[in-house]
Parts: C-alpha cells; structure tokens; sequence
C-alpha cells in the first residue's frame, strides 16, 4: 500500500480545503483528480489504500485528491448558510489547489482526472485559466455536461429525483442534503444546483453568472491529450452519447473516447460509480489508462 497523507489549504477565505495525497518515496509526475457533484474525493480511493488513486500511486506518481469546497473533510460543511456556485470552483478553488501542489512539488507539469461533474469543472477552469498549468494529460470517467438520452433510467434519476425531488428538499433545507440518500455521497449547494441545471438545460456551453462561453473558449485554447471513458452499463449520468458530446465541445481533435463492456474486452459492464469502484477495476480499467499516460510519456507529452 502506498503512502498517504492528508494536506490541509487555506488559501480560501473561511474555508479550509483537504487534500487527499497518496504517494511512493520518489514520486516524481503529479496528478490531480476532482470529484464531481454531490461526491467528495473517496470515488477515488478508500483508507484501506482501494481505487484509482492508491493505484496510480503504486505506478510512480503523486497523486492528490482534494474535497471540493465543503465536501469531505474540507470545512465548513455545506449547509444552509453556503452561498458558493461553480465559479468559486472555477475561479479560485481549483487554481488553488493548482498553485499549492506547483509550489510543493517545484514544476507547473501536471496531470488531471476527473469523475462525472468534476470533468466540466476541470474543463471551464481550462477554458478560463489555460496558462496556470502544463497539462500532460487528462482522462475524464463518466464525464457528461447535458442528457440528451432518453430512457425508463433519465426518468427515475434525472427527471424524478434530480427535477422533482431534489427542488422540494432545497426548498426545505436551503441546501440539498444528498450525503447519504440517493442523490449521492455528498452535500450540494443551492447555487451549484441551479447552476449545474442550468448548464444540462442549454445547447450553448455558457456560464449563467457572467455568460462566459465555455465551448468557444475551449475551441480556441490549446488543450492536452484528453481520454475520455465510460460504462456502457451507464445509461444516463455518463452515457456514451454524451460523454462523447462534451468532448466535442472541445473540439474535432485531441481526445479519444472509450467505452468500457463486455462487447469491449473487458470484465464487465461497468456502470457510472464502479467503473472506479468496482474490486476488478483495478486489474481491468485502471492499466488501460496507465497504458494512454505512459504513451503521452513516451511520446514526449510529459
């Protein structure tokens, strides 16, 4: 089991970021992963030193999972007093943790990984901020930005829960209280779920706060090689339609899009928590995208 530690930041006023490390002595490239809504950092990684993180760790690298804003040990909680939207993450959370784990490991060359939601975040941070990193390379898991399926699953998750119930417990709580319940594993501001509503609802990839146009800036930027990949057991929050739908908002060129099945070669058909969670993805996902960032290596990406 690789070594692990947890980092505390307090670059953010009255909010207290933590950050997840796992490592081996002499880890040298530093990869960043973001969770994605209602989530904290553990759908990467578990203390008994399970999943993605852990994993690349044991590979030689430096591995940092931070808790969102709120999230996880990151403090304060998110409760009926948050007011914070995804600019906050955008804007300062993120190039935060950026700038600190710069300053700690002495280079601008990172890696970043994404899960679901985190992935959008990581991108409109790119769009905005391009230059804070020299990006090697980036794989985002089950990463959409709208649905455009239509199934008996959108119905239950996204119309029912997401659309009906989930407005009805904000209204009660000022918050949605999702830690624990079937919305997810962690809490979600008011602000972010509108926000995060609002970017599902429009064709145009544009911020609701200032209208900043996230796909044109995207396709004006230069990006890094970018792996997406999914389940094919996933059907709504990260089906293949759409993952394959954001990363043409970047563009025509520079990523690669994987479905994960059976009818792919692998074990199983992984869904949108245990393409990371599952107790083979290890053996099964995990060395194709070790596989994809070795080849950057070579290739002279890193």
């Amino acid at each position: 089991m690789p070594n692990c530690e947890s980092l505390f930041l307090d670059a953010i006023p009255e909010n207290r970021i933590h950050l997840k490390r796992w490592f081996d002595d002499g880890a040298d490239e530093a990869v960043v992963l973001i969770h994605g809504s209602v989530e904290n950092g553990k759908i990467f990684y578990s203390e008994s030193g399970k999943g993605f993180a852990p994993w690349l760790a044991e590979r030689g690298y430096d591995v940092f999972v931070p808790d969102l804003r709120g999230r996880g040990l990151s403090t304060p909680s998110i409760g009926a007093g948050s007011d914070f939207g995804q600019m906050d993450m955008i804007n300062t959370d993120i190039p935060a943790i950026i700038s600190h784990i710069q300053t700690l490991k002495g280079t601008r060359k990172l890696w970043f990984g994404a899960h679901s939601w985190g992935g959008n975040l990581l991108l409109a941070m790119l769009a905005r901020h391009h230059e804070l990193a020299d990006v090697q390379g980036m794989v985002l898991f089950g990463t959409k930005r709208r649905v455009s399926v239509w199934n008996w699953e959108r119905i239950y998750k996204l119309n029912f829960y997401w659309r009906f119930m989930a407005p009805i417990a904000i209204r009660k709580h000022g918050y949605l209280p999702a830690k624990g319940t079937v919305f997810g594993a962690d809490n979600e501001t008011k602000r972010i779920f509108e926000e995060t509503n609002f970017w599902l609802d429009n064709r145009t990839w544009t911020d609701p706060v200032d209208g900043f146009d996230y796909g044109k800036a995207l396709r004006s930027v230069k990006l890094p090689p970018i792996l997406g990949l999914t389940g094919s057991a996933d059907k709504v929050l990260g089906h293949p339609i759409d993952c394959r739908k954001v990363l043409e908002e970047t563009g025509p060129t520079g990523w690669e899009m994987k479905v994960v099945g059976t009818n792919t070669g692998f074990k199983h058909d992984y869904d949108h928590i245990n393409l990371l969670t599952h107790k083979d993805s290890a053996s099964d996902v995990f060395p194709m995208v070790g596989n994809w960032m070795k080849a950057l290596e070579s290739q002279g990406h890193a």
